[in-house]
This record gives C-alpha cells, sequence and structure tokens, in this order.
C-alpha cells in the first residue's frame, strides 16, 4: 500500500515512493509536449482524451487534501516533490535538479521544450524567472533553514532558445537575516538572464 504516512520513513520507502510516482510524472511530461505538437487526426485526439480523462479519474480515486507541500524525514531530507521547479511528482517541473559545488555555487542542467515557450523558438520569460529565483533561493539557503524571497530582479540580455540548457548562483553577501545572491541561466550560445536578489530567514525560522 502507498501511503503518505511519513513518521518514521525509511530510505527505503522514499525510493519506493519514487520509484512509484517519478515515472508516472515524468509519463505525464511526455503527455504535455505531445500535446503541444501533436498532428494527428481529430478523431485521434478524441480518442486521446477519453483515455486521458479515464486515467485522471483513476487517479482521483485517492488524493491528497490539498497541495503536496514540504515534507520533512527524520533524516533531514526534504521531499519537495510537488514543487513547480525541482518537484519529481509535478509535471510542470523540468524537473530541474539542483548541484551544490565546494566552491559554493549552485548550479543545474535541465532541458526546456515546447511546454515552456514564450516567443517562438525561445524560453517564456517568466519560465527563466521560475528557475532562476528557486536557484538563487537555493543558493542564499544554508539546506536547513530556508531563505524566502524577499526582492529579486532579472536582466534579460536576450531570448533563451529552447533545449538544454544551463543555470548557476551564489551568495555574494549575507547581512543579519538577508543573503544576497546572484546568478544567471544560459543557452548553448552564452549567458542569456542575469539576476540577483534578497533572500530573508523567515522569522518561523528564527525561532521568534
Amino acid at each position: 500500500m502507498l501511503d503518505f504516512t511519513l513518521e518514521n520513513i525509511s530510505a527505503e520507502d522514499v525510493e519506493r515512493l519514487r520509484a512509484v510516482y517519478e515515472p508516472l510524472a515524468q509519463s505525464v511530461r511526455e503527455l504535455i509536449d505531445a500535446t503541444v505538437r501533436t498532428q494527428v487526426e481529430a478523431a485521434d485526439v478524441a480518442v486521446a482524451k477519453a483515455e486521458i480523462d479515464a486515467a485522471t479519474a483513476r487517479l482521483r480515486r485517492k488524493q491528497l487534501d490539498g497541495s503536496f507541500g514540504v515534507r520533512y524525514l527524520a533524516s533531514g531530507e526534504r521531499m519537495a516533490w510537488g514543487n513547480a521547479v525541482i518537484g519529481i511528482r509535478n509535471p510542470i517541473a523540468p524537473p530541474v535538479e539542483i548541484q551544490h559545488d565546494s566552491s559554493g555555487t549552485s548550479w543545474c542542467d535541465f532541458h526546456l521544450g515546447a511546454a515552456y515557450e514564450g516567443p517562438p523558438g525561445h524560453v517564456h520569460g517568466g519560465v527563466a524567472a521560475l528557475i532562476l529565483d528557486h536557484l538563487l533561493g537555493e543558493a542564499a539557503s544554508d539546506g536547513i533553514n530556508p531563505r524566502l524571497t524577499g526582492t529579486i530582479s532579472f536582466r534579460y540580455l536576450r531570448a533563451t532558445r529552447l533545449g538544454d540548457l544551463h543555470a548557476e548562483a551564489a551568495t555574494t553577501r549575507v547581512d543579519g537575516v538577508k543573503t544576497f545572491a546572484a546568478g544567471h541561466l544560459a543557452d548553448d550560445h552564452g549567458v542569456t538572464v542575469e539576476a540577483e536578489g534578497v533572500f530573508i530567514q523567515p522569522r518561523w525560522a528564527r525561532g521568534e
């Protein structure tokens, strides 16, 4: 039985849940891309819609109340599986897998296809902002206590091509509860968007 009672959940249980739900989300990502780009006949679209509606009804037989949220395990591992950027269970997330190196830089390599289009053949500016906002926040956080976006600004140097992309960010300075971070997004022709922001440790994380 698959449930979401995470008290005393083991690493093996987490991997068991991941093995079930991550492939489902990936299949829906493929469905989204196929929906955007399909050119099949109307009859095939109608059949596909009926099949999708049936699958949706099956998945709705048992659901969480509200969103997935962020779940913390006894090990300290964070399950942000519903997140719009990194959520392995969220089909609208690419998803982005963020890495951290010894220099303090946070970075990620990922792919954005047709579902993320703004200008023809290019990434929607809001999607670029979404990913950079999350990445800078990760760079500003220490892995335990979150820092939430206070202010953030973006400088769009040129349009970002759809396809394989790279983004990175790092903390630039810390002033009390405020952490300053900067980063950029790049396609195969170089940097396309620069970002800088101020991230604040919330009161609840300070024990206030």
